[in-house]
């Protein structure tokens, strides 16, 4: 199976794992227990808005944590096409209008995925699988 990693769970994975759940904990901690691992190419820029506005501090260079962060066992960064673009904003109603939160469930539905999120409203959005 594969998941795809909202924006806070990729963080706390790599700075905080305990903030995961224990579900989640377990899935990221046995490479056997799925086929890949999806990371939206929205996610690093909104760990650096999170650096940006001051709610995310790290004590090393934003861009070396970001390159250490990608090279996760079986990750793969999903860039944003055209096809994900659009589809970010066509998703069927109702689903709310962050951005970020649109281009993950996009590449989710796109790449046929279950997104792992602590986010009670992609949670509750029907179009995508979750777990936590």
């Amino acid at each position: 199976m594969k998941y795809v990693l909202d924006t806070h769970t990729w963080i706390w994975w790599q700075m905080n794992p305990k903030k995961l759940s224990p579900k989640v904990q377990t899935l990221l901690a046995t490479l056997h227990r799925y086929e890949e691992l999806l990371l939206s190419a929205i996610s690093p820029w909104e760990f650096s808005k999170l650096i940006e506005k001051g709610r995310l501090g790290i004590s090393c260079n934003p861009e070396e944590w970001i390159s250490e962060a990608l090279a996760m066992p079986k990750l793969r960064l999903i860039p944003l096409t055209p096809a994900i673009a659009y589809r970010s904003t066509s998703l069927p109603q109702p689903f709310h209008g962050d951005p970020g939160d649109q281009i993950i469930v996009a590449t989710a539905r796109e790449e046929n995925a279950t997104i792992l999120t602590k986010d009670k409203l992609i949670q509750g959005y029907s179009y995508v699988r979750t777990l936590w």
